[in-house]
């Protein structure tokens, strides 16, 4: 809400040269949290401006382009930025924490030494550079601007970081991402709204997030509003959100929380560490040592000296956050040379181990092995892998670890095949549901399979005949399921499962008739003459009471998850396809089709 007319021009009657002298007097910082998307606990927060209508302005951009056009942006955003970390070091978990910082490109290239005046107003502050991310917008192109990466390199080489801002709403962010090492990426709000029902913006952002991640860059979602779109933008990826649904800014710095439970209610659904691949690449995870970037190189020889043959070491900063890898041909000279450490110890050299360190990919503890796999080969050359829990180092995989991962996994689950039918088991089934359930872009359908009466048709004709049932039905289903988007599995004994993506609901229904009544027909074949000629066999049901029993056919239970509709909870799927396979089983033709979410 704009302020009253007459407060407005009661301001500006000061002259527009005296925007920092009346900035200062109505100017608030607002702090908005940055959450982990994995954990609900803060990351950060990013600093906003309030109260910029008092001076009548619509919005910060237009103070900000005023204070340009009047020659007061420097001095405007040293006060904004100044009272901005002085509010940080009053919370008391700011040492764990980043602020994320707005910084305008149009301050490149003016008076005073931008990098110098924060180094030494954070000194007083006795806050760490590695605190605070620079947020780069892509308002401005900062590829026009001759000194924007050389502010880029001397920012990232004093320790700070640097995030693009509303990534993909301007014009030059991509290239931004391409030719800076940058530390995040802030997905704009566009591709974030309504994100769980759009086919094209999760196909965007799923990319972006690979990219990014191939590039050893971390994603925040910005302008998250719903729980749909915070959960869809978790699981497509994103390290970190920021929006309404985590918090609203506030200027009452003691409403901040260390963490938002909200954000934790279904984490649980996530790949972790009791998954096959969480166990195979903690088996293989490597825990080298590190170094920090503001450590001074020489401190860095002895370790190469200690590890003869381990040829590089991760990088991180101050908050244990990994910053690429120093390798041993990158210091190779001065580590050699005979007069390299007297070279170290000249004050005009003043090199650390950030000048030297290079970016490598980085993944999520709890990435899936083959995701990994796809982040570690997108970057030709790179040494390893940088995994982190919790957006802190936890320790790295080399390319020989990876492959021993996916072989290890792909045994395994040959090995959890079922021995009769050849089909994936139980755990392939889980991971399939699990991933299915967080993928959108199609309908999907999950279709358990149970035959009717197969106890008393065994009992009477042998395990044998029984097996064969059970096997003539696996080929069934390989016969009316072809193709990369369906999924046969062998939950066991007589039950299957059938997952099925991208088809209508109609063309379904379609093929599991046939399949009923191909499946009716052909294991008819198995009864005797008299017991086909009567329809009917006598046996003992589960309760041992004898009674007659119809003719062996299957029962399927269908759960529809429509296009478009994100779900996390697959204890919650499996409960809705137990009730599904009850009416089933009461139905007359023994498929019921249900939708959860339409």
């Amino acid at each position: 809400m704009s302020a009253a007319p007459a407060e407005i021009l009661s301001l500006r009657r000061f002259g527009d040269d005296q925007i920092v002298t009346l900035a200062k007097l109505v100017i608030e910082t607002a702090f908005q949290p940055i959450a982990e998307a994995a954990t609900g606990t803060v990351f950060g927060y990013e600093s906003l401006m309030r109260g910029f209508q008092k001076l009548g302005f619509a919005s910060p951009l237009e103070l900000l382009d005023k204070a340009e056009e009047e020659g007061q942006l420097l001095a405007l955003e040293h006060m904004i930025n100044s009272r901005a970390v002085a509010g940080f070091a009053t919370l008391p978990d700011h040492s764990a924490r980043t602020l994320f910082l707005n910084f305008d490109s149009r301050l490149v290239g003016g008076e005073g030494d931008i990098v110098e005046r924060l180094v030494n107003h954070l000194k007083r502050a006795n806050i760490a550079p590695s605190a605070l991310c620079f947020e780069l917008s892509e308002r401005f192109d900062g590829g026009k601007i001759p000194d924007f990466s050389a502010l880029v390199r001397d920012l990232r080489l004093a320790g700070f970081k640097l995030a693009i801002d509303d990534f993909g709403a301007g014009f030059n962010g991509l290239k931004l991402l391409c030719d800076q090492p940058v530390d995040y990426v802030k997905i704009d709000r566009h591709f974030v709204s309504g994100i769980e029902a759009d086919a094209r913006k999760r196909h965007l952002v799923r990319h972006t997030v690979n990219t990014a991640h191939v590039l050893g860059t971390r994603v925040i979602a910005e302008g998250v509003e719903t729980e749909a779109e915070f959960l869809t933008c978790r699981d497509l990826g994103c390290d970190l959100v920021q929006g309404y649904y985590v918090a609203r800014p506030t200027t009452h710095l003691s409403e901040l929380l260390p963490a938002y439970p909200h954000l934790d209610h279904s984490v649980a659904s996530r790949r972790s560490s009791s998954s096959l691949d969480g166990i195979l690449i903690r088996k293989q995870i490597e825990q080298l040592p590190t170094v920090r970037e503001s450590d001074e190189l020489d401190s860095v020889f002895d370790l190469f000296r200690r590890n003869p043959r381990q040829g590089f070491f991760p990088v991180l900063n101050a908050n244990g956050e990994p910053r690429g890898i120093l390798h041993e041909y990158h210091v190779k000279e001065l580590i050699y040379h005979p007069f390299g450490r007297d070279l170290l110890k000249n004050r005009i050299y003043q090199r650390r181990i950030s000048h030297f360190a290079s970016p490598a990919p980085i993944a999520d503890l709890d990435t899936p092995a083959d995701e990994m796999l796809k982040i570690f080969a997108g970057m030709d050359g790179s040494d390893c892998l940088i995994l982190t829990e919790n957006m802190r180092y936890a320790g790295t995989l080399s390319a020989s670890s990876l492959l021993k991962i996916i072989n290890e996994k792909q045994l395994k689950m040959a090995q959890e095949q079922n021995p009769l039918t050849g089909l994936p088991g139980n755990r392939a089934i889980r991971d399939y549901v699990q991933d299915a359930i967080l993928d959108g872009d199609h309908a999907r359908y999950f279709c358990y399979c149970d035959f009717d009466d197969f106890k008393p048709f065994n009992d009477t004709y042998g395990f044998q005949k029984g097996d064969l049932a059970i096997t003539l039905f696996a080929a069934l289903l390989r016969r009316h399921f072809i193709g990369e988007e369906k999924f046969l599995g062998h939950v066991g004994g007589d039950d299957f499962f059938v997952g099925v993506s991208g088809c209508s609901v109609e063309e379904l229904e379609a093929v599991l008739n046939r399949l009923l009544d191909d499946f009716r027909s052909d294991v008819g074949q198995l009864y005797s003459p008299e017991h086909q000629a009567e329809g009917r066999i006598s046996g003992y049901g589960r309760d041992g009471s004898a009674k007659d029993f119809p003719l062996m056919r299957c029962s399927i239970a269908v759960l529809g998850l429509p296009e478009g509709f994100v779900f996390s909870d697959a204890q919650a799927v499996s409960a809705r396809i137990a009730e599904i396979k009850s009416r089933a089983k009461a139905s007359d033709t023994g498929l019921v089709m249900d939708a959860l979410g339409g």
